[in-house]
């Protein structure tokens, strides 16, 4: 079944509008342990990839590693250098779960005053990923840090169901309930949820494009598809105080949006996530982002036809599923067969400024027609059926062709006989 999507009805050029509501942001989590032979050249050009996707930050993940100090230091000054890019740490307690008071504070207190450092109301925005069950040390860390901090934890695990947690101990909160967790499409039930116990305290909204990892110690994947773009039709909805990227380089579970960098690929990862770039899902952000911080009133001119795809490279019985689960096995919530939740379609999405017809074939079968209604981002999924070869794409107006090209490959030859359940991703441009 053919699924259509359709997104923004484009206005006019992108103007100081966007920006009227100050508290809005949109930033990128960075796995600094995935960055330990980062150079400040490194960081300077993650940071400019970053702000050309009009991301506004990083959110530096931290645990115990004995260059944490070292890398948020290079960070710091990169993006003291690039301008206009913030950054913010973030207590990684589920990784380190020894962070204690002075710790936390010391930290909090070198960097708060960088001038890259991210401020709401003049204190600097910190989270966490999970430590809920150190909760009642916030207010100590907050009373250590000279002029406060504005808090913003992610406690997802606790599913909101403490809200006292957050009115005594939090300015708002980050959810990372961002993946579906079965077979049908991720909804904004949870996110309406979180904002009605937070009330009038911040919602940090997470986004995400995908979830696969096959590492020792997991093993599973979960619904990706068309999500990156749904999640993005979902936060230009919902309006979030913030948003916050899930993630920029977790190459382990195949949610990056950044640059490969191999030095950061944990180990077991390299045969799904070498020569697999996603940095093609940065493409299309700037119009995305500019919905959400306008509340979809003001838009980017279209001056260049864009089509971005997404797509496994494998269809799901071309190999072993390799004792991948559909879903995190260690959940409550039920597992299914890895391709109930990962189906065998081409995830497309069409950038043009007027109505064009789009086909999309796979090697020499028949071309599946569509049709880009709107001016905007027009988003489709188109199912394997069981071809492969090269996709070729075209993108026509009257009769004109301004995109026509072979992006990315469906093959039975899966390494190792394993079928890869991470995304290949590729953009064409007219």
């Amino acid at each position: 079944m053919l699924h259509f999507h359709s997104l923004l009805a484009v206005a006019f050029t992108l103007s100081t509008s966007v920006m009227q509501a100050q508290a809005k942001a949109v930033f990128a989590h960075f796995i600094v342990g995935n960055a330990a032979s980062h150079t400040i050249d490194d960081w300077a050009d993650d940071i400019q990839q970053a702000k050309d996707a009009s991301i506004d930050g990083f959110a530096l993940n931290i645990g115990g590693d004995s260059y944490t100090g070292t890398q948020l230091t290079n960070a710091y000054s990169a993006a003291k250098t690039a301008g206009g890019f913030s950054l913010f740490i973030s207590f990684d307690f589920a990784a380190y779960p020894s962070f204690d008071v002075d710790t936390v504070s010391n930290l909090i207190n070198t960097y708060k005053d960088e001038p890259a450092q991210y401020k709401y109301n003049n204190m600097p925005l910190v989270s966490t990923f999970e430590g809920p069950d150190v909760a009642a040390e916030w207010p100590s860390i907050r009373s250590a840090v000279p002029g406060g901090i504005f808090f913003i934890p992610d406690w997802t695990s606790i599913k909101g169901s403490a809200p006292g947690n957050f009115s005594e101990y939090t300015d708002g909160a980050l959810s990372w309930d961002v993946w579906p967790t079965g077979t049908d499409p991720i909804d904004i039930s949870v996110d309406l949820s979180w904002k009605s116990i937070l009330g009038s305290k911040a919602y940090m909204m997470g986004v995400s494009p995908w979830f696969y990892t096959n590492l020792p110690s997991k093993n599973y994947v979960q619904r990706g598809d068309d999500l990156w773009h749904d999640r993005w039709q979902q936060v230009i909805e919902v309006q979030p105080d913030f948003v916050e990227i899930l993630t920029w380089n977790d190459f382990g579970e195949s949610h990056y949006i950044g640059p490969l960098r191999p030095d950061g690929f944990p180990t077991g990862s390299e045969r799904y996530v070498a020569n697999n770039p996603h940095d093609a899902w940065r493409e299309l952000l700037p119009y995305y982002i500019a919905a959400y911080k306008s509340g979809n009133s003001s838009l980017p001119v279209v001056d260049q036809v864009k089509l971005v795809y997404a797509h496994r490279p494998n269809p799901y019985s071309a190999g072993s599923a390799d004792g991948t689960a559909g879903n995190p096995p260690y959940q409550t919530d039920p597992t299914y067969a890895p391709q109930q939740v990962s189906q065998d379609v081409i995830s497309l999405s069409v950038l043009v400024k007027a109505a064009a017809d789009v086909t999309v074939q796979i090697g020499d079968n028949s071309p599946t027609q569509l049709r880009a209604m709107n001016a905007g981002v027009n988003h489709f999924s188109v199912p394997f059926n069981g071809q492969t070869g090269n996709v070729t794409y075209t993108v026509s107006r009257d009769g004109r062709q301004m995109i026509n090209a072979v992006g990315g490959t469906i093959t039975d030859e899966c390494n190792s006989g394993d079928v890869n359940w991470n995304a290949v991703v590729g953009s064409l441009l007219s």
